[in-house]
């Protein structure tokens, strides 16, 4: 039996052991199928086609035990879901929610309970085709969750999902968020990554949102997987006419990270903010494409991405705003800005505009350099420590992104990891 039969076979019998309808095990042999055709992504101005970002062994089903986990405390304000590698350790719904439609479930259980919604929105987004490391997530997806909120539902409280990647054990994350808001209907979403154990495998995280006419979905990441993870993320959202659709993500991961976010602005009247905010630290290496594409007429697309490099870590921003042909009166605006705070640390801010219609407005900003010494010279000169000085300029940087941050519960977490990121990283500058 060849090797490519082996992982076939191998690849369907897991699936049937997880109980999968035969529609998601067909995408999953497609998915195989298309590695062995499809090249890795690139990135302009960063390399990153030699890391471990695939994990060579068979889709394997592991138990993690929630022992493991610091207990969280409770917090009625938001709807709280937990997975541990591939184990969903706590997921509720408000019973007057799910009374009104909602559905909140693991990826699998969506599959097989929901597969009329599952099979219409889950790759559609980003598609399994795009590259290999978008068809290894088709074929050897093992974690995951769908949200799906019908017409003109509200969802008051924000859902929190915190999702954990388990290197106590060597297998890869391979995870998938699917929220689907239907037409009028409002969604807050947040999604916390971290890790625990020091094994070292890959993450591939991907979210797909699909904001159907006059929808709003408010979705925010902090993400903070550790140093023995290789991380690869895209997240694509879909948005229809009049629908509003916000990013705000802090990349705070210890290990080498490399990842697009896409807002496709389809229906007239579309608006897409995405709001980036990125630390790097040692040798780490991070490299961002933040891409707008206004498709619909009358459109908005804002890009804000704001990154801060510290000791010999490298963090490259694309910013690519894209007016198609026909998108009348759309609007496309980004700023990209890096502060580097070593001679040692290497960063770059590429905004990029791809203009292919008239009666439209577009603008760009883009800055790399040093911190203000003049800022420095002035808080040093009333008697603050450098070290402090340094943290207050950073601060006062990133604010412009951290005072958009929707959420009071994320903005201080990113906060949180921002102060001890900048802790461990200024004390060898």
């Amino acid at each position: 039996m060849t090797d490519e039969k082996q992982r076939r076979v191998q690849l369907a019998a897991a699936s049937r052991q997880n109980s999968e309808p035969d529609t998601l095990r067909q995408r999953r042999l497609r998915g195989l199928e298309l590695m062995g055709q499809l090249p890795r992504p690139r990135m302009q101005r960063f390399r990153f086609q030699d890391w471990p970002l695939i994990a060579d062994r068979p889709l394997n089903w592991c138990q993690s035990s929630a022992t493991n986990l610091a207990s969280t405390r409770l917090d009625e304000a938001v709807i709280r879901v937990t997975q541990l590698g591939q184990t969903t350790v706590s997921l509720s719904l408000p019973q007057p929610l799910r009374d009104q439609g909602v559905i909140l479930t693991d990826i699998f259980t969506a599959a097989r309970d929901h597969a009329d919604l599952f099979d219409k929105y889950f790759m559609s987004a980003i598609r399994a085709d795009e590259n290999k490391l978008t068809a290894y997530h088709q074929a050897y997806l093992n974690a995951g969750l769908f949200l799906y909120v019908p017409k003109n539902v509200v969802v008051e409280q924000p859902i929190m999902a915190e999702l954990i990647q388990d290197n106590t054990q060597d297998e890869p994350l391979v995870s998938h968020i699917l929220v689907v808001a239907d037409q009028g209907s409002r969604v807050k979403f947040i999604q916390h990554l971290t890790s625990i154990g020091d094994h070292t495998n890959p993450a591939n995280m991907m979210v797909e949102l699909i904001a159907h006419d006059g929808s709003e979905i408010d979705f925010s990441s902090l993400d903070e997987l550790g140093p023995t993870t290789h991380t690869y993320f895209k997240r694509r959202a879909d948005i229809g006419r009049d629908a509003h659709v916000e990013w705000t993500v802090g990349v705070m991961n210890a290990g080498d990270t490399v990842g697009d976010m896409d807002a496709e602005l389809l229906g007239t009247g579309g608006y897409a903010n995405s709001k980036v905010i990125a630390v790097t630290t040692g040798k780490q290496r991070v490299g961002i494409n933040n891409r707008v594409t206004n498709r619909g007429k009358y459109t908005t697309g804002l890009i804000n991405q704001r990154g801060v490099i510290l000791e010999q870590s490298e963090l490259i921003f694309n910013g690519i705003g894209q007016i198609i042909h026909g998108a009348h009166g759309a609007q496309a605006d980004q700023q990209n800005r890096v502060l580097i705070m070593s001679p040692q640390a290497r960063g770059d801010a590429n905004p990029i505009l791809l203009i292919d219609e008239n009666d439209v407005q577009a603008g760009h900003a883009a800055s790399v350099g040093p911190v203000d010494p003049q800022q420095m010279y002035y808080l040093m000169s009333r008697g603050i420590p450098r070290p402090q000085a340094q943290r207050m300029v950073i601060r006062g940087f990133l604010g412009a992104v951290l005072a958009a941050i929707p959420s009071q519960d994320v903005r201080d977490k990113i906060i949180d990891v921002l102060e001890r990121k900048l802790t461990d990283g200024l004390q060898y500058q």
